[in-house]
């Protein structure tokens, strides 16, 4: 597999937010989202070995484990990982895009779908039917830009209905586009049953550009 880099951090960006965590950022993507802040994962990376992935990992002493990129889903060998990183009992987290079919993934790893909004530039790439492929203990995420990002997702929420709790439903403000006061009045005004969702490892460490 081709992968970005291999660090230990602070989950920021889930449910698991606060966690310790182990990141495998894998290279590529097929989205140029106009807010990316992982432009050096597109095609950045080293080959690595499955033995060589569980080693390195196995190393930092943690049992949660997210892949990420990037796009994960784009490399062939990434559900491979996600079932053999299970069977050795580490609790597996995927962040994904939105525009690949997860349905392909293990049932036991924790899904994290982006669903792209306008402001992305990348929106009409969104694989919709994830919707109905997203499981009880998966998550949606919305990267919101603006107050069209806002009602898009709200738009995508209501028809049909994502088959995951509300409050798996994670809207994050676009980092230094849009104050997270105004998103968060915004979802109150409304009586949304959604997350507020800050990156976290964003406001821990606001000057470092890449492994955090």
């Amino acid at each position: 597999m081709k992968v970005n880099e291999i660090f230990y951090s602070i989950q920021g960006e889930s449910l698991y937010a606060g966690r310790p965590c182990v990141f495998i950022r894998l290279t590529g993507c097929n989205l140029r989202c106009t807010y990316c802040d992982t432009t050096y994962a597109y095609e950045e990376g080293k080959e690595h070995s499955l033995k060589d992935i569980v080693r390195r990992i196995s190393a930092y002493g943690c049992n949660l484990v997210e892949i990420t990129g990037g796009e994960p889903l784009l490399q062939d060998e990434t559900g491979p990982l996600v079932s053999h990183l299970l069977a050795k009992g580490f609790e597996v987290l995927l962040e994904t895009n939105g525009s690949r079919d997860i349905s392909g993934v293990d049932a036991d790893c924790i899904k994290i779908v982006d669903i792209k909004c306008p402001s992305s530039g990348e929106h009409d790439k969104n694989d919709m039917d994830n919707l109905v492929r997203v499981s009880p203990a998966d998550q949606l995420k919305f990267v919101i830009g603006d107050r069209h990002d806002y009602e898009f997702a709200k738009s995508v929420l209501a028809i049909p209905p994502p088959r995951i709790p509300r409050d798996h439903i994670l809207f994050s403000p676009v980092h230094g586009r849009i104050p997270a006061d105004e998103l968060a009045s915004w979802i109150l005004e409304d009586r949304l049953e959604t997350r507020l969702h800050l990156q976290l490892h964003k406001l821990i460490w606001p000057d470092m550009e890449r492994g955090v």
